[in-house]
């Protein structure tokens, strides 16, 4: 019998699902397939024109980025010391998803804090659709990250593609057909091999100078004296 005089603590279970219970759509229909996915539009923010000693190197810069990352609020972050530039994709505010959140104010609040003050004049914000631009990224790769042959724009690379596609498909049928008709004469050479697989084999006429060597039939052929 449970004797303790308070109730006991509620555990991280019942808390998630109390989180759980926050209306929120997670569902994308994408190919006559439905996929869950924890954010639908997200933010991206890029504070540019820092100052490079406030920053100080490129380890320190490594080393805020590794913290930037820490927050569970924020998906991708970019610290580039050479450039004076930081670039943050995180979970807004005032997005509906039941993840962590955190303002653009808020980032800038811990930059300060890190020794990394930010110019108002120097912040550019956009939204990102988390669906087409990260995940479709990671798995679709090969028709996010398409890239045009090099001396070919992505402009002429598309124009040229159609008809590149349509010969490399009929090289390759080309190269299927010669490997079924090596692999057919290869069994009707071999007739122990082909019965072994249920292969029918149709024989096939020596031609002349099998029958001079006598490789079918059995027989010794024969052989001309000197002129």
């Amino acid at each position: 019998m449970d004797r303790r005089e308070s109730a006991p603590e509620e555990s991280g279970f019942l808390k998630d699902l109390k989180t759980e219970e926050i209306e929120y759509d997670d569902k994308v229909e994408y190919k006559g397939k439905t996929y869950r996915v924890p954010y639908k539009m997200i933010k991206e923010v890029v504070f540019s024109n820092l100052d490079q000693s406030e920053l100080g190197d490129m380890e320190h810069s490594a080393r805020l980025q590794y913290r930037l990352l820490l927050l569970d609020s924020v998906l991708k972050a970019k610290v580039e010391f050479i450039r004076n530039r930081i670039t943050i994709t995180y979970n807004p505010t005032d997005s509906g998803n039941r993840k962590e959140k955190i303002s653009q104010q808020q980032l800038v609040d811990f930059l300060a804090k890190e020794g990394v003050y930010v110019d108002p004049a120097h912040v550019a914000e956009r939204d990102v659709n988390y669906f087409e631009d990260i995940y479709k990224y990671q798995f679709e790769p090969e028709t996010i990250r398409e890239h045009a042959p090099y001396g070919y724009s992505l402009k002429e690379w598309r124009s040229m593609k159609p008809a590149w596609e349509k010969k490399r498909d009929e090289t390759i049928k080309e190269k299927y057909s010669k490997f079924q008709e090596w692999q057919d004469n290869y069994l009707d050479s071999h007739p122990d091999l082909a019965k072994e697989y249920g292969v029918v084999t149709k024989p096939k006429d020596s031609s002349i100078m099998e029958r001079i060597r006598g490789k079918k039939g059995g027989d010794k052929g024969f052989w001309f004296h000197g002129v």
